[in-house]
């Protein structure tokens, strides 16, 4: 006769079973992946409608359309995972989605760059929570050992949406219609609220708002906002409003860069709720991580917005054809998966991050040769090599963040990881922007310069019009364009070497296989139907089977006994 005992024993061994994924999480996965790729497609498709945005309005500060959605992102990062620890994951998250929606209204009824730019950064502050507030809930939902596959998913939806965003960017602005870029946000925006809201039924911390407020970390906050908006003026003015060496772009950069080593101390030092726990940093694996992601992200900003230049500058492509051949680096998509499905089957992620950089510095090497006449099919086969590269490295590059740390740190060290992507972003559109700026001061033609009344800093909004030029000079502006670009993919070679080396500190760490049991998604408990003690409160029905299996063999064990 078979023990209550050894039934007991049974049953614990039974309930470390993961819980399956029934219905309700993969339509809240499915809501997440809505949010996330509204973010994305935004971030994205500016890029090849930007000239003819320029152009419309007239305006020559371009660089601070993308400056602009990539500041505020970053600015809200770091708060974005405070709060969402003091309110709750679902408040906050439709919040950033409301935002999202009011940025993308002004901007597509702007009559002016001024007011383009104010609706821009409106919508970062919404883009960032959503790209922050969508990790966090998955590292609540899933634990980090099986997050790959998912992982994987939420990369095919952001690639996605980065490849198709400057298709439906060039075509709405050959078009004329380019407000509509803007405009088809509301109604999406309107499907993932109505989702989040039926859907996310995530913990809400208890508490009344005035405490609530009162626990946030608001000088942190204030040092990390100041701090990045100082740096990232400095790096946009930098060449173009004024020279590098100049007062103004000296005081901004130094001011902005100790600002963050202010904010860094006070976080570890000074602050009761701290943005960004200095534990995080405590470990070189993590360190290695968050570097890694940052390095990774320059680079990707720096083709997306800068790449279309090429096609529509030397090539003279149209902006929508332009943004069709740049779906050619969406290689990534399928890369992300088998990455994140390779290091949940092996538990090991520095193998595919080793070769994921490997990858994207020689796709950087051979753009970096690529002349104004090169065949189309060389620019295809760099792009299609580097999505590869820039798939693994995003799908792998939170594992030695977070593999270290426990999971009740998810919150934070996700929100810090995404404000350092958010923060790369603004080196990556300036650094490509800039590069692209004072090489083509430098290549261009004198006599062309001086036709044009603000010289290159209206280069970019002129690159619709470059057809009307006379076929001499247009023949000499392509080149000057070419191998300003061809400098630049050499800055971005130089930003992987840099990656890769610091992937080296990284040490394998074993992947956990929980979740924090204050966020965790509940459901049913079962205790009281089938008289089971210590049921996991995040077991499925499925998952109590084999225990009622075990109870019905002992009963016929025990029928048997009893003759």
């Amino acid at each position: 006769m078979t023990s209550s005992k050894e039934i007991g024993d049974r049953r614990s061994q039974t309930i470390t079973v993961p819980p399956k994924k029934g219905p309700r999480f993969w339509l809240i996965f499915a809501s997440m992946c809505t949010c996330l790729f509204l973010s994305a497609l935004e971030l994205a498709s500016i890029s090849t409608a930007l000239p003819t945005i320029a152009n419309d309005l007239h305006a020559s500060q371009y660089t601070w359309v993308g400056t602009a959605y990539a500041l505020a992102s970053t600015a809200f990062l770091p708060m974005s995972g405070g709060l969402a620890q003091t309110f709750g994951r679902r408040p906050v998250i439709l919040v950033t989605i409301v935002l999202f929606a009011i940025g993308s209204g002004i901007c597509g009824a702007a009559n002016s760059m001024n007011m383009l730019i104010i609706g821009r950064t409106v919508q970062g502050l919404g883009g960032g929570g959503i790209q922050s507030l969508t990790d966090i809930v998955l590292a609540d939902l899933v634990t980090l050992q099986e997050r790959g596959l998912y992982s994987g998913l939420y990369g095919v939806t952001w690639c996605l949406a980065a490849s198709i965003g400057p298709v439906v960017g060039g075509v709405l602005a050959t078009k004329g219609q380019w407000r509509w870029l803007f405009y088809l946000n509301l109604p999406i925006t309107l499907i993932a609220c109505i989702s989040v809201i039926i859907l996310l039924d995530l913990p809400i911390p208890p508490g009344n708002y005035r405490d609530k407020l009162m626990r946030m970390d608001w000088i942190g906050n204030f040092l990390v906002i100041a701090s990045t908006t100082a740096s990232t003026i400095g790096l946009t003015w930098g060449g173009v409003n004024y020279p590098w060496n100049s007062k103004t772009i000296l005081f901004l950069l130094v001011i902005g860069l100790l600002g963050l080593g202010l904010f860094m101390a006070y976080e570890s030092t000074l602050a009761k709720h701290p943005l960004v726990p200095f534990s995080i940093l405590k470990n070189m694996t993590s360190i290695s991580g968050y570097i890694q992601t940052f390095c990774c992200l320059i680079i990707v900003y720096a083709v997306v917005y800068c790449f279309p230049v090429y096609y529509q500058a030397c090539k003279g492509t149209s902006p929508s054809l332009s943004g069709v051949y740049l779906l050619t680096m969406s290689t990534l998509a399928p890369a992300a998966i088998l990455s994140g499905i390779s290091v949940k089957t092996s538990g090991r992620y520095r193998p595919q991050t080793w070769v994921g950089w490997a990858l994207t510095g020689i796709a950087l090497g051979v753009m970096s040769r690529i002349h104004a006449n090169e065949p189309l099919g060389t620019s295809f086969g760099c792009l299609a090599l580097l999505g590869l590269g820039i798939g693994m490295l995003c799908a792998t590059s939170m594992y030695p963040i977070q593999a270290p740390l426990p999971v009740t740190q998810n919150a934070p060290a996700l929100a810090f990881m995404w404000f350092l992507r958010a923060f790369a972003a603004v080196w990556g559109i300036t650094i490509g922007t800039t590069v692209l700026q004072n090489e083509l001061a430098k290549r261009l033609p004198a006599s062309f310069v001086q036709s044009v009344p603000q010289g290159t800093a209206i280069m970019y909004a002129l690159i619709p019009e470059l057809s009307t030029f006379p076929p001499q000079t247009l023949a000499e502006v392509r080149v000057a364009f070419a191998d300003s670009l061809a400098v630049l993919w050499r800055v971005l070679a130089g930003v992987c070497g840099g990656g890769f080396l610091v992937s080296l500190l990284m040490k394998g760490v074993p992947l956990h296989n929980n979740v924090d049991e204050d966020w965790a998604f509940k459901v049913k408990k079962f205790e009281e139907d089938f008289d089971i003690e210590n049921v996991d409160p995040m077991m499925s029905v499925i998952d109590i089977a084999p225990i009622r299996d075990v109870e019905k063999a002992s009963l016929a064990d025990d029928a048997k006994v009893n003759g």
